[in-house]
């Protein structure tokens, strides 16, 4: 699926002038006059970018980026900002807006900031499908190979592991490759860097 900008802001000129901007570098557009238009018709499944005005009647952009992130929607944002308003992109940023621009701005300055927060939100969906994948090769260890995978993950030899659970190196062996090969893991780094990932310390 290609990654769309959405482009939400109450004024119509420069809503056509970004849309007319952006797609001159050959990235759809979608744009929208107001928040709740907005939140009305995204679709979470749907890639992409949000370039969104500070100030606007209604809900503000700070608010549709805080409506966002309560129902769990991790769209990177870039926030257009007039002169007066950068202490609110500020904290827009802190709430985990990718840029601020302040009009009038750059178009290349604008361009980039989106080209960087489209490859953001591809790196963060490569994350989940790749969190999603672990999740499920996890499922098919049993209880006792998982019990070792996180003993061994730990840095602990065969032979501590079979003193701790009472069984023999060879057991913890056989546990160990099968843990292996079920969670496709080609090292016990590969292995270890899986384990992290989805505790969400990576």
């Amino acid at each position: 699926m290609k990654s769309t900008v959405f482009v939400v802001d109450d004024d119509q000129a420069m809503r056509n002038s970004l849309k007319w901007l952006i797609e001159s570098v050959g990235v759809q557009v979608e744009s929208f006059s107001s928040a709740d238009e907005f939140l009305a018709q995204y679709q979470p499944s749907r890639p992409g970018c949000l370039v969104l005005d500070v100030r606007m009647p209604g809900m503000s952009g700070l608010e549709l980026q805080e409506r966002l992130t309560q129902r769990g929607i991790h769209i990177p944002v870039v926030i257009i900002t007039g002169h007066g308003d950068v202490p609110m992109a500020v904290r827009a940023m802190k709430s985990g807006a990718i840029d601020f621009i302040e009009k009038p701005f750059n178009d290349e300055v604008l361009l980039d900031a989106i080209r960087r927060a489209l490859a953001f939100g591809e790196e963060q969906r490569s994350h989940q499908v790749e969190h999603l994948q672990i999740q499920q090769r996890l499922q098919h260890l049993t209880p006792r190979e998982h019990e070792v995978m996180e003993m061994v993950t730990e840095g602990r030899s065969n032979k501590e592991i079979a003193n701790a659970l009472g069984v023999s190196a060879k057991t913890i062996e056989a546990h160990r490759a099968r843990v292996m090969e079920k969670m496709q893991a080609g090292s016990l780094a590969e292995l270890v860097r899986m384990v992290l990932a989805v505790n969400g310390t990576h």
